[in-house]
């Protein structure tokens, strides 16, 4: 199986990478940094364009969009969430799963039953907002969005979207305070993707296997 994950030169991804290269898969970890195994910034078009020119006509299995940023934590409501944080936020943990999907589809197509995993967040549910962290929440929201329409669009092409909240995880993002570990969290991860098929395309789960609403 060839797999392809966005954000993996740290945190979750690179957890998820090393977790599937360890059960014998092929992985290729992208990230924006030059010393990463693929150099890919999700926000950039020109980027997205020399990473699939890299694969050329691979076949890929899945695809985990995992690269995201929290730019507004702990910002102030009176003067605090700046339009370039809006901008910046939405240019990567939306436009650029969006953009990820898009320049990958030859390639998802290649495979026999492709899937695509989308990292989100239960901070996008409408059913969580409890104030605060608005850019986050709302590209979050967004994401979740943009997964189920995917998955409605890909199904007759043989293509599972499935969306995933990957806990509260003590990664540099998620804090010291969090709930589980970022191994816990891959662990569960992997399996809700292993269980994806088109049956359950564009379901909203978490990392341990519960339905999320939306």
């Amino acid at each position: 199986m060839t797999i392809v994950i966005t954000g993996a030169s740290r945190g979750i991804g690179a957890t998820l990478a090393a977790q599937y290269k360890d059960a014998g898969e092929e992985v290729i970890g992208t990230a924006r940094g030059a010393g990463s195994e693929a150099v890919l910034d999700v926000t950039d078009s020109a980027s997205h364009a020399a990473f699939a020119a890299s694969l050329a006509n691979r076949p890929l299995d899945l695809l985990i969009c995992n690269a995201g940023v929290y730019l507004d934590k702990g910002d102030d409501l009176d003067a605090g969430f700046g339009s370039d944080l809006w901008a910046q936020s939405f240019a990567t943990n939306v436009t650029g799963v969006f953009l990820t999907v898009q320049s990958l589809l030859p390639n998802l197509r290649a495979a026999k039953s492709a899937k695509i995993a989308i990292i989100a967040s239960q901070m996008g549910s409408q059913t969580r907002a409890p104030g605060g962290s608005y850019i986050y929440r709302a590209s979050k929201a967004a994401a979740i969005n943009l997964g189920r329409n995917l998955a409605v669009d890909l199904k007759p092409e043989g293509i599972a979207v499935g969306i995933y909240h990957p806990g509260w995880v003590r990664t540099d993002m998620g804090g010291d305070q969090g709930e589980i570990s970022v191994a816990e969290s891959a662990q569960g991860l992997a399996q809700r993707i292993a269980a994806l098929d088109l049956a359950r395309t564009g379901a909203f789960e978490t990392w341990d296997g519960r339905a999320h609403p939306f």
